[in-house]
């Protein structure tokens, strides 16, 4: 005890820890809403350049809520791929804060313990009309 009293520090000591810090541009802030005269343009554009490409691609609201309510989600990234047989589709799968594709999810289990899951890594689009045509009629043609 009397050593440790009469120890004094003419000095202050002060330690900076350096911490690098990531961020992410896939933020829950990104898209919005263009307008129909900018959208039909766009999907013309894509058309003209691309006339035997798939026009469009239908994902129900179910399967989008399912993957946002993953904790941390703040967003749905979605990737261009083949399935099973081939044919083009898309895989999604939810974005967290620092942009990384949730592939595992922490979770409260039964036992009231954290634990991980596999996060929703999801598909089965449908193409409207069953081939990728849009039965809509083409409201995006406008030229």
């Amino acid at each position: 005890m009397r050593l440790a009293q009469n120890l004094r520090f003419n000095q202050t000591t002060k330690l900076t820890i350096m911490v690098e810090t990531k961020t992410s541009n896939l933020t829950a802030c990104v898209g919005e809403e263009i307008g129909q005269a900018l959208g039909a343009q766009m999907i013309s554009s894509y058309r003209a350049a691309n006339p035997t490409d798939v026009v469009s691609y239908f994902v129900g609201r179910n399967i989008l809520e399912q993957v946002m309510a993953q904790p941390g989600c703040v967003g749905i990234k979605f990737y261009n791929a083949y399935n099973e047989v081939g044919s083009k589709t898309l895989v999604y799968v939810g974005v967290n804060a620092d942009g990384a594709d949730m592939l595992s999810v922490s979770t409260i289990n039964t036992f009231g313990e954290l634990s991980q899951v596999k996060g929703i890594v999801a598909d089965r689009i449908r193409l409207p009309g069953g081939d990728g045509l849009d039965t809509d009629g083409n409201w995006w043609d406008f030229e």
